[in-house]
């Protein structure tokens, strides 16, 4: 017993200090128990992170329709073949077969 004595004696004015007593329980509560704590703060900067990414990779779909249509733009013969194969346009005098594997 003399040894839990002698835990309790060195911790018992630490842990009957009020000021430190006051500064645990503001952690505690700032932590835990506010609007804004660390479990929130946690998931805001989660849910951050994955719109960023979100937003990367509409930056370079972005940059993918742009070239695409830079390409578009520059010649009439891309024009052309781009309506061919997504639009299955043809001209005149021209049959289109579709095969499906």
């Amino acid at each position: 017993m003399s040894f839990v004595k002698k835990i309790w004696a060195t911790i018992k004015p630490i842990v009957l200090n009020k000021y430190l007593l006051a500064l645990v329980i503001f952690v505690v509560f700032v932590m835990f128990f506010d609007n804004h704590n660390m479990i929130k703060r946690w998931k805001i900067d989660r849910n951050v992170k994955q719109l960023e990414k979100e937003i990367s990779y509409y930056k370079g779909e972005i940059e993918k329709s742009k070239e695409k249509m830079d390409e578009l733009q520059s010649s009439d013969e891309n024009l052309e073949k781009f309506a061919r194969e997504q639009y299955l346009m043809k001209k005149e005098n021209e049959d289109i077969f579709i095969i499906e594997e």
